[in-house]
């Protein structure tokens, strides 16, 4: 190559250079800050469940109250998107949502749970979403009643527990089946029972042992039942115990093996996951990081605490980064424990 070839051929790399640099400097002065973006902007969150319920309750709450958090103020308004346990929302925020930072929602609490197993309908990717964050998780407990013989969940392992059922997708089928075959506990599934409330009506009556129902539930309505210690808790379907149920034994510590407890917490995780709001996938990292500020900043102002306060709301927070974590361990199930769970949770006895 003579020199003047070569010389040319260097002012063109040299020339190339400088272009690439200038695109990604004006690229960068288009990207417009927080504030601009959302300054006169609406940002939607969207419920995945009718009205009248926890995830209604928790959807609006953060609309009235994140939008003075987010830079440039913009307009937060709830809407409700109901459809397929859920689904449906899921579906439409991984698929069609815009991926600007103005679309929200809150799903089902077993969203990354029903992904892992398979079920119908699911279109999504749990790891994909951004987790913004949780406003709390669900402490879900397993009590029996004065006339039942089990006490704690050692008892559950001598003695046969009659517990009613709800249906064969619900927890209150669920955790017995699992505990019945990875801790050797003795449950019996009383099912047709419509909801919890009539199953906690015949655990009064004694015509079951054992009902399961969620610890919020259960002090808003039956306080009595602790203070006069009419039931006793035998285990909370959680991964790890709470620092409300500290004596308590959590289904995550349960559990002949390590493959036994694994497949346990991974059912336990969806009470963990609770009420928590995502964003869709390819958001930018900027957008995902100012709602996440955002919903930490709602978490610690004093007028949502006391509306918290107000209701009576279960309140345990989590930030998105670690929501992220917790979504993604569950993805990481060996699919062994996943095939063996799905099993068990579709057997009819």
């Amino acid at each position: 190559m003579s020199k003047r070839r070569a010389k040319s051929r260097a002012m063109q790399i040299i020339n190339l250079t400088g272009l690439l640099m200038l695109a990604a400097v004006n690229a960068h002065a288009q990207t417009p800050s927080p504030e601009t973006f959302y300054k006169g902007r609406t940002v939607s969150i969207y419920i995945g469940f009718g009205g009248g319920g926890s995830y209604d309750f928790y959807g609006h709450l953060i609309a009235r109250h994140i939008g003075k958090h987010i830079p440039g103020n913009p307009t937060v308004v709830a809407q409700s998107m109901p459809g397929a346990g859920s689904f449906k929302l899921a579906n439409w925020l991984s698929s069609i949502a815009p991926k600007d930072g103005t679309a929200m929602g809150i799903v089902s609490q077993a969203v990354a749970l029903e992904e892992a197993l398979g079920s119908q309908g699911v279109q999504y990717k749990a790891r994909d979403f951004a987790w913004i964050g949780r406003a709390t998780s669900v402490i879900e407990i397993m009590m029996t009643g004065e006339k039942a013989k089990a006490k704690t969940i050692d008892d559950a392992y001598a003695n046969e527990v009659m517990i009613g059922g709800t249906g064969p997708g619900s927890p209150s089928e669920g955790y017995p089946k699992l505990l019945n075959a990875a801790a050797g506990t003795k449950f019996r599934i009383i099912a047709g029972y419509p909801a919890s409330a009539e199953v906690l009506l015949a655990m009064e009556k004694g015509e079951v042992d054992a009902a399961f129902t969620s610890f919020g539930s259960l002090q808003a309505y039956h306080q009595d039942w602790l203070d006069q210690k009419k039931v006793s808790l035998l285990v909370q379907g959680t991964v790890a115990r709470t620092h409300e149920l500290p004596d308590v034994p959590a289904v995550g510590e349960l559990g002949k093996t390590p493959e036994d407890r694994r497949m346990l917490q991974l059912y336990a995780s969806t009470a963990d996951i609770g009420r928590s709001f995502i964003a869709p996938p390819g958001m930018p990292s900027e957008r995902i990081a100012t709602l996440r500020a955002a919903f930490d900043a709602t978490m610690n102002d004093p007028e949502f605490r006391a509306e918290v306060t107000r209701a009576k709301a279960e309140f345990h927070p989590l930030p998105g980064a670690d929501l992220q974590k917790l979504i993604e361990g569950v993805a990481d199930t060996p699919p062994e424990i996943i095939s063996r769970m799905k099993g068990l949770l579709q057997a009819t006895k």
